[in-house]
């Protein structure tokens, strides 16, 4: 689920801006970070954003979420 699929601005607002953090704390911690590193994060943060109440426990959840096997 893409982030533009999201109809409420509210829920697109915390998604963006929980994928601009979360990305900013992982970069520096990747070897390579690329592109689909960077696609994958944003699909996860789209499947977390119904089930969290605020920009700060999307990205603590998405944090987890990306470093599980």
């Amino acid at each position: 689920m893409p982030l533009f699929s999201f109809k409420e601005p509210a829920d697109l607002s915390r998604a963006q801006g929980a994928l601009e953090a979360t990305w900013r704390l992982l970069k520096p911690l990747l070897d390579d970070p690329d592109l689909e590193r960077a696609h994958a994060l944003t699909f996860i943060i789209a499947s977390l954003v119904p089930a969290t109440h605020d920009e700060q426990e999307l990205i603590e959840r998405c944090l987890e979420r990306y470093w599980q096997p």
